[in-house]
Formats: C-alpha cells, structure tokens, sequence
C-alpha cells in the first residue's frame, strides 16, 4: 500500500470509529435510567448493611405496638431471608466455574 493509500484507509477507520462511538452513546443512553435505579437500590441496601440499627429498631418497635400484624409478618420474613442465603450460595457457586478477570 502506498502512503496515499494508508492516509485514505486511516481516515475511513477514523469515521467508522467516530460513528460507531455515537451509536453506542446513543445506545447507552436508553439504559442509562435504570441504571442509575439499580445504584440507588445498591446504595440503599449498603446503608442498611452498614446501619443494621435502624432496621433493628423499626421491628422492635412494631413488635411493641402491632405485636399480631409483626407476628403474622415473621413467617414471611423468614422465607425471604432464607431465600436470599439461597440464592447468594447459588450465585458464589456459578461464580467459582466462571474465568477470574
């Protein structure tokens, strides 16, 4: 290839890369509001896990004032617990099988 040639082929890579950066802006930006729900939802639950208290101290309290609807409540919360360990297990096991980065 001569020079000319290379100039032409570097300015074709350099509009193909151009375009296709737009169209993944473009793409992106469709998912960019759930995207930014799941942080919200991760940062939420990171403040519950660092503040452990609060959740704590609501329960106590319903306990204390609505003892038969923190009762009825109890079995439900169980079984989403459970299900959660479950689920984490599961999710540590597939990750043991996948190539480390």
């Amino acid at each position: 290839m001569n020079p000319n040639e290379l100039q032409l082929r570097q300015q074709h890579l350099l509009i193909r890369s151009t375009e296709l950066r737009l169209q993944l802006r473009a793409n992106l930006h469709s998912l960019q509001r759930p995207a930014a729900r799941v942080d919200q939802i991760k940062a939420r639950l990171l403040w519950l896990y660092q503040n452990p208290q609060w959740p704590a101290g609501v329960l106590a309290l319903l306990l204390i004032l609505k003892p038969k609807r923190a009762l009825s409540w109890t079995g439900k919360l169980w079984w989403l617990w459970k299900s959660a360990r479950t689920l984490r297990h599961w999710r540590n096991a597939l990750l043991a099988y996948l190539p480390q980065r």
